[in-house]
């Protein structure tokens, strides 16, 4: 009997026939299979993983919108992005509380890009926190912690200070 198993996409490792026996002593053969289908599982486990992350970022803010509110900013979820009245150019006024309930969007590393249609000036300023947010035209943006969906707008005009993040 011949056992295939997968090594990669584009490849396949052959195993030679194992013993079928009651010896417990595990055969040279059986113990290549093993091996090799260990391997292969976990190869396939990597490259899984390796798919579930992208190697490159997609663009950081995007274009969204909606009628009653009109074209407003999004990440890259598709969430709704805001401004809050009370920053200054540049700097975060949002912090403890505010920032659980108005939790900034940050970026890891690299620069902050935009989609099409966003043609605003994206950077990104160091927060007292230690994080690195995103802004918009020196706007730092936010989410809202009550929007639950892609293209959520609870936080429009909340206390008078909050607005959607208008293009």
């Amino acid at each position: 009997m011949w056992f295939i198993v997968p090594a990669l996409a584009a490849s396949v490792l052959l195993i030679g026939a194992c013993s079928s026996g009651d010896d417990e002593t595990a055969t040279p053969t059986e113990t290549a299979t093993a091996t090799a289908t260990e391997a292969a599982t976990e190869t396939a486990t990597e490259t899984a993983t390796a798919a579930e992350t992208p190697a490159t970022e997609a663009a950081t803010v995007l274009l969204g919108g909606n009628e009653a509110l009109g074209p407003f900013l999004t990440d890259a979820e598709g969430k709704t992005l805001y401004t809050f009245a009370n920053d200054e150019a540049g700097v975060s006024n949002c912090a403890d509380t505010c920032a659980e309930n108005w939790p900034p969007l940050l970026l890891a590393e690299g620069d902050a890009t935009g989609g099409e249609g966003v043609t605003g000036t994206l950077a990104t300023i160091d927060r007292a926190d230690g994080g690195r947010q995103v802004t918009y035209n020196d706007q730092p943006l936010y989410h809202f912690a009550a929007d639950a969906a892609a293209g959520d707008t609870n936080g429009q005009a909340v206390n008078d200070v909050w607005f959607v993040a208008a293009p």
